[in-house]
């Protein structure tokens, strides 16, 4: 099964990273409510302040779909507040 897989790398200073973590499972709880197409998403905290958020959805069209509805419900509102500063985003293919 081929899936399309969001990579987003982005900084939050260290004062707001237990902020950053209690907001996750608002954000979570909202995609899995309002994003078709949202399989999973794991957060990984890298050196310095900067974090890998790696969502993985089931086509690019879902990807497409979610990123148009931007921050649109409160839990992924407070999530993306949260974001100091976004480095990049990338989107590839997983082969599983």
């Amino acid at each position: 099964m081929t899936t399309t897989v969001e990579i987003t790398r982005f900084r939050v200073s260290p004062e707001r990273a237990t902020d950053l973590l209690a907001a996750r499972d608002g954000m979570i709880a909202d995609f899995r409510a309002d994003r078709d197409g949202f399989l999973d998403a794991k957060l990984v905290r890298l050196p310095d302040g900067e974090w890998l958020d790696i969502v993985e959805w089931r086509s690019p069209a879902d990807f497409a779909a979610s990123r148009a509805k931007g921050g649109n419900l409160p839990g992924i509102q407070a999530f993306f507040a949260l974001i100091d500063e976004l480095v990049s985003t990338e989107e590839g293919t997983s082969q599983s």
